[in-house]
């Protein structure tokens, strides 16, 4: 097909504009209770489709619009690039399109609405999943993220990971959308419970949940010194927040690239911070962004007590374009055009818990990860695994400071905090620095407006508690695509099955005349 033809299908363009609806569900606009419906419009249309072809191109056409509305805070770093992240991850959703026109095509059975309410819940989490895939990006924007405001959906995480409250949401959607196209009342009265069924999931989690037993409390200060030039301006700024800070907290926490030179090699800098730990009496996390002796540059995470450097981590998933171009040789030519990254950061290796004292001299077993990586599920339940009693995320979104970006960021903590059942804490050097308690309800926060500290008291559970997604890991998305297989295994056996479309009878000559 021609991209002139492609583009003359007006209907295509709705679907790349229902693919921006739901997108308003997510921060900043925040309109959470959308997601449940948000979907609609554009699955109606896949439905409405002449052909499975023409299905999965509006499901294609709607994949798009929803990262080009999703990610659009992306077009200072990535430029055009974004355009191709659309397609790319657009063309994912064509499948959700198939599995929406060949189950829910009309006439609409029981028999094929109810593989409808689980086969497109588990094809959308499938493409949520794919894209997730570090070489691809990186899990944003995944639609259960919408809910980060409500831990009585949020419970669901618990259980089975964001993963799971995208499957809900989606799921919702489907009811909503088979209540409104199937032509037997009673098909739709059970359409409409199923989705309530669904839509109470979540809250019926949550009442049977306890919170985690509290096993100690921790008080964590958050520094954010804004929109202050790297170097030792922005050092001087945090220095004098820190000085200022009321009590005695159990650790104080820094933002991401709070430190720009390498403290192995900067005797001076690291004085500074060994003499503020020592007058604070607490540990201090701080960032380092910065090249390192072997010419490499990495973003790394520095515990510093009055004695020195006591531990280091190194981000592992780095943020594409921003701080690493993949297929450089290719795709290099963006940074004459935008700010993607001039030269490849170094990613880590491994990951590992942080043990900073608190103020009575026990270990406080911390996780701590940087910036990106609170998008990625897998990241947080390791730290879990490990024992971690908190989780810290230090962040910079400065380059993207009057869009949704901070926003969305700062929800992540609250998804990883119910999925694990530990308190997550970001501080981010120009907002949004926010804590939350174990079950993703939010304790404080400090937007991008204000500069200063913020200082939470959380309760902690025991090192050894793991919630069902601590557990089992990713099961929901790997059923999701046992479930996907198995369907387009049976599509393909029942087309073999199908007889071949009778042709009609050749009409008789008509005789000529003059």
């Amino acid at each position: 097909m021609s991209l002139r033809a492609a583009l003359s299908h007006p209907v295509r363009y709705g679907s790349l504009g229902a693919g921006m609806l739901p997108v308003v569900a997510f921060p900043s606009l925040d309109l959470e209770w959308l997601a449940w419906v948000a979907l609609v419009p554009g699955l109606l249309l896949m439905q409405r489709a002449p052909r499975a072809r023409e299905a999965v191109v509006r499901g294609w056409w709607f994949g798009a619009g929803f990262v080009l509305a999703a990610m659009y805070w992306l077009v200072p770093t990535v430029g055009p690039g974004l355009l191709l992240i659309a397609v790319l991850f657009g063309a994912l959703q064509g499948a959700v399109g198939l599995a929406v026109w060949s189950l829910l095509r009309p006439p609409i059975t029981a028999r094929r609405a109810l593989a409808a309410l689980v086969v497109v819940p588990a094809v959308w989490v499938v493409t949520e999943f794919a894209r997730s895939w570090q070489a691809l990006g990186g899990p944003w924007a995944l639609l259960g993220a919408t809910q980060w405001r409500r831990p009585t959906q949020l419970a669901l995480a618990s259980v089975g990971g964001i993963w799971l409250v995208s499957a809900a949401v989606v799921a919702v959607n489907t009811a909503v959308l088979i209540a409104l196209l199937a032509e037997r009342t009673v098909l739709r009265a059970c359409a409409v419970w199923a989705g309530a069924a669904v839509l109470a999931a979540g809250p019926v989690v949550f009442a049977l949940s306890a919170a985690p037993a509290t096993a100690r409390t921790a008080t964590v200060a958050l520094v954010q010194p804004g929109g202050t030039p790297a170097g030792a301006v922005r050092v001087d700024a945090a220095t004098a927040i820190t000085r200022q800070l009321p009590g005695a907290p159990d650790l104080i926490v820094w933002g991401e690239s709070s430190i720009t030179t390498d403290l192995a090699r900067d005797p001076a800098t690291l004085a500074r911070l060994r003499a503020l730990s020592a007058a604070a009496g607490t540990d201090l996390l701080v960032n380092e962004d910065a090249r390192k002796a072997d010419g490499h540059i990495s973003k790394d995470a520095v515990l510093i007590d009055p004695s020195g450097i006591e531990g280091r981590y190194a981000k592992m998933r780095l943020v594409p374009f921003g701080e690493y171009i993949p297929f450089r040789g290719q795709l290099g030519w963006l940074t004459r055009i935008s700010k993607a990254a001039d030269q490849n950061r170094t990613p880590g290796t491994a990951f590992h818990l942080f043990a900073p004292p608190d103020r009575g001299g026990r270990p406080l077993p911390t996780g701590v990860l940087i910036c990106f990586e609170s998008a990625f599920p897998d990241l947080s339940r390791t730290a879990a695994r490990q024992g971690a009693q908190l989780l810290v995320y230090q962040s910079a979104t400065s380059t993207f400071q009057d869009t949704w970006a901070p926003d969305q960021h700062a929800s992540l903590a609250a998804v990883r905090a119910a999925e694990t059942g530990r308190p997550a804490v970001q501080a981010a050097l120009t907002g949004d620095s926010v804590a939350f308690d174990a079950q993703g309800r939010q304790l404080a926060r400090l937007d991008t407006a204000h500069t200063g500290a913020l200082t939470v008291r959380l309760a902690l559970p025991a090192p050894g508690y793991l919630t069902w997604y601590d557990r089992i890991g990713d099961v929901v998305p790997w059923t999701a695509l046992a479930v996907t297989l198995a369907a387009a295994a049976a599509g393909l056996r029942g087309a073999r099955r199908r007889p071949p479309a009778e042709l009609p009878e050749p009409a008789e000559p008509r005789a000529a005349t003059l």
